[in-house]
C-alpha cells in the first residue's frame, strides 16, 4: 500500500517522528501479536492463477452459514439484486465528499431520497445523511439532548449491551452522567423510569422492539419523559417500524438506530449504517450533513448541503459532534432497497420475518424450551435453556449458527429468508439435544 501514498519516505518519517513512533507498525502496538499477519505464506515465484487460488483456499476456511437463526443487532433479509446494480452507477457514485454541489449532483440526490424515506419511515420531519451505525446513532442522539441544566441521560437496561456500552464512553468523554434504567419481565421497568427522572434528566433512550426481541410500551414511556421535561430517543428496528408505530406516533423526539436491514449485506459486521431523524426543534442539532432540494438560476431541480453541524465547519467549542464523516455508500445502499420494496414490500417482509418467528417460537415451546418473557415480540425472542452450549454446539455441526446465548436462555431470531424446513430441521436437532 505504500507505494499508492503521494508522500515521501521521509515526509511519512517526519509524521511519525511528530506522534511519537518510529514505524507503522509501532501504530498498532495496541494488537495483540497473536493477531497479526506479517506476510502470507505463500511460496516464492507462483503465477497470479496460482496466488489467486491459493487465497481462494483461505477465504474458504470462513464458514459461512446457510441457515441463520440469530439477530442480537445484525439481520439477515432478503437483498433485490437491483440494490448492487444501482449503486455501482457512475453517474450516482460521484464525489465522496460532495462540497462542489455542481459536480456531485448524483451522491447529493441519492442522499437526499434517502432522508425523505427514512422520514417516512420514522414519521419524523427531518433526516441526517446517516453516521457509522446504529449504536452510534444512539450516542449522538444524546450529545443532543444534553444542556447547562440536564447533564445525565438515562438508558432502558433492555437496550443492546453493545450500544449502552458505546453510550458510557460518548458520556465519559464529555463528562455526562449515565444512568441504566432496571428491566421487569424482559421490558422497561416504567415506576424505576419514573424514579429516575429527576430535574437534571436530559433525556430518556429506549429500544422497540427491545434487546430481547419484546415489545415496550412507547407510548407510555415517551408520556412519563416528557411529563417530566426530557427528551424522548427511540432506537427502531427500520423493518418492525413497516408494521408499527412509528416513534413520531409515539412521541419521540429524536429516532435512530441500525439500518442494516436495509439491503446490506452481514458482511462478517460491517460496515453499517446508523439513521438518525429528528422532530423540527431538534433540527440544528443533528450532527452530520443534511441534504437538501433547491433550483438553480434556471428554475432546475438541484441538490446541496444544507446544513454541516460539524466541528470543522463551526467553531469546536460550539460543535454538537465531532463525526466527520458519513456511510455515504451504505445510506445509498438503503435508499434503493427501500425504493426497490416499496411500502408494501417492506411490509411484506415484516410480516413474514414476524410469522416464521412466531412459529419457530411455538416448535421450540413444544420440545421443551419456553419464552423467557410473555407479551408481544416481533421477530426476536427469547427462551428459557438448560444447556444452551450443546444447542448451539449441535446446531453449528449442521450448518446452522443458532440463536445468541443469554442470561437464562437464548435469544432466536428468523427473518423472511429463513423457510419453514429450515426451522423444523434445526428444532428436531435440538429436540435430539434436549
Amino acid at each position: 500500500m505504500g507505494s499508492y501514498i503521494p508522500n515521501t519516505r521521509a515526509q511519512r518519517e517526519e509524521m511519525l517522528s511528530a506522534v511519537g513512533v518510529s514505524r507503522v507498525e509501532d501504530l498498532f502496538a495496541a494488537v495483540p501479536h497473536e493477531m497479526l499477519l506479517e506476510h502470507l505464506d505463500l511460496p516464492a515465484g507462483l503465477s497470479e492463477l496460482e496466488v489467486r487460488r491459493a487465497l481462494e483456499a483461505m477465504a474458504a476456511k470462513n464458514k459461512v452459514y446457510g441457515t441463520v437463526l440469530r439477530g442480537a443487532g445484525a439481520y439477515r433479509h432478503f437483498i433485490p439484486s437491483v440494490v448492487k446494480s444501482v449503486i455501482s452507477r457512475e453517474e450516482l457514485v460521484t464525489a465522496y465528499t460532495p462540497y462542489q454541489a455542481e459536480v456531485s449532483q448524483g451522491i447529493l440526490q441519492a442522499i437526499f431520497e434517502y432522508q425523505t424515506m427514512i422520514c417516512a419511515l420514522t414519521g419524523m420531519e427531518v433526516s441526517n445523511a446517516s453516521v457509522y451505525d446504529g449504536s452510534t446513532a444512539a450516542a449522538e442522539a444524546i450529545a443532543m439532548c444534553r444542556d447547562r441544566k440536564k447533564n445525565k441521560a438515562l438508558v432502558s437496561a433492555c437496550a443492546d449491551p453493545q450500544t449502552i456500552a458505546v453510550m458510557r464512553t460518548y458520556c465519559f468523554g464529555s463528562g455526562m452522567e449515565l444512568e441504566v434504567v432496571p428491566a421487569k419481565d424482559g421490558r422497561t421497568d416504567l415506576e424505576a423510569l419514573k424514579a429516575a427522572l429527576t430535574a437534571d434528566a436530559a433525556c430518556v433512550y429506549l429500544q422497540q422492539p427491545n434487546f430481547f426481541g419484546n415489545i415496550e410500551d412507547a407510548k407510555a414511556i415517551g408520556e412519563a419523559v416528557h411529563a417530566a421535561g426530557a427528551k424522548y430517543i427511540m432506537g427502531c428496528n427500520p423493518i418492525a417500524l413497516a408494521v408499527m408505530e412509528t416513534p413520531a406516533e409515539c412521541g419521540a423526539d429524536i429516532a435512530v438506530g441500525e439500518a442494516q436491514p436495509l439491503g446490506l449485506d452481514l458482511a462478517f459486521g460491517g460496515p453499517y449504517l446508523g439513521y438518525m431523524a429528528a422532530n423540527k426543534a431538534m433540527f440544528r442539532k443533528l450532527p452530520g450533513r443534511i441534504v437538501g432540494q433547491t433550483h438553480d438560476v434556471d428554475g432546475n431541480v438541484g441538490y446541496v448541503l444544507t446544513l454541516t453541524a460539524r466541528e470543522q465547519h463551526i467553531r469546536r467549542e460550539k460543535a454538537s459532534s465531532n463525526i466527520c464523516s458519513n456511510q455515504a455508500l451504505c445510506a445509498f445502499a438503503a435508499g434503493v432497497y427501500l425504493s426497490a420494496m416499496g411500502a408494501e414490500g417492506l411490509r411484506q417482509a415484516a410480516k413474514l420475518s414476524m410469522s416464521k418467528a412466531h412459529y419457530l417460537a411455538a416448535e421450540l415451546a413444544k420440545i421443551g424450551l419456553p419464552r423467557l418473557h410473555e407479551g408481544p415480540f416481533f421477530h426476536e425472542f427469547a427462551t428459557k435453556c438448560d444447556k444452551p452450549g450443546a444447542v448451539l454446539k449441535a446446531l453449528d455441526e449442521q450448518g446452522i449458527l443458532g440463536g445468541l446465548a443469554v442470561d437464562g436462555g437464548i435469544l432466536w431470531c428468523a427473518t423472511e429468508v429463513v423457510s419453514k424446513e429450515e426451522i423444523d430441521r434445526a428444532v428436531a436437532i435440538i429436540k435430539e439435544v434436549c
